[in-house]
């Protein structure tokens, strides 16, 4: 068993305010999304002009925080968003989902898009490599702040985490989704992007590896303790939701390798 490093969540305190790593971790992800973001505008190939950048950051910065808080109190609310609604706009009360934020990117995207005449699968393909970067740094602060832990395991390299009530050795989900989600999905999006591929192709690996990593991971992951186990009686929420990412991966690729157009590395 491996020891937990003891990490305080708070980052920064200054009085009553404090700030915690897993907001860095946020912001550090939309800073990163930026900056490669920039560069990727430099190219030829880039639907996105270096001018537009700030506005696509803030746009999908919007789109992550928005979506994360809403589709996290309607997939993980249940009961207390029914007896509280306010609480859903309670953000610094903690709550984010990936799912969420994803369909708020989505949206966030179509508008940019709409408003500066772009089309929308290659906007796509254009942020896809970026979103890793801000999963990955999410799923540590997840890990310094005692989420989303796993289940409770004899692996040699299971952790006890001090929150944990029943102090059990568990799964360090969180850094299996970071080596996941994070650091693999980056890297094989960053190659797959940097030759010419057709409309859709990119986004649709992201989709599809995304979804599998996930419904990989939340075999070892904790369920939700007020949801459980749903679907067949072993799936998960969050596996029930990665499904149709996985869906749509296979599909964007159908489409882009029968019928895509190669014109540029990224559409």
């Amino acid at each position: 068993m491996l020891p937990y490093p003891e990490i305080d969540p708070v980052a920064l305190a200054i009085g009553p305010l404090k700030i915690h790593w897993y907001g860095l971790a946020y912001l550090t992800g939309i800073a990163a999304g930026w900056w490669l973001a920039l560069r990727r505008s430099s190219q030829a190939w880039s639907p996105v002009s270096r001018e537009q950048v700030d506005d696509l950051v803030f746009f999908a910065a919007m789109g992550i925080v928005l979506g994360g808080r809403v589709g996290y109190t309607l997939f993980y609310g249940g009961q207390r968003l029914i007896d509280d609604p306010g609480w859903a706009l309670r953000l610094w009360e903690g709550g984010m989902s990936f799912h969420g934020g994803f369909l708020g990117v989505l949206l966030a995207m179509y508008l940019f898009g709409r408003k500066r005449d772009i089309p929308f699968w290659r906007l796509m393909d254009f942020i896809a490599p970026l979103v890793p970067i801000g999963l990955g740094l999410g799923r540590l602060g997840n890990f310094i702040g005692q989420e989303l832990w796993g289940k409770a395991t004899d692996v040699p390299w299971a952790m006890v985490f001090p929150d944990d009530p029943l102090q059990l050795a568990r799964h360090p989900s969180q850094l299996y989704e970071f080596a996941l989600e994070g650091v693999l999905l980056f890297a094989l999006l960053f190659w797959f992007s940097s030759r010419p591929r057709p409309v859709c192709a990119v986004s649709g690996v992201f989709s599809l590896v995304y979804g599998c990593a996930r419904f990989l991971v939340e075999f070892f992951r904790e369920p939700d303790a007020h949801i459980g186990y749903e679907a067949f009686g072993w799936l998960t929420r969050g596996q029930i939701l990665s499904l149709p990412m996985i869906f749509v991966g296979l599909a964007l690729l159908f489409v882009a390798y029968r019928g895509g157009a190669r014109s540029g590395k990224v559409k």
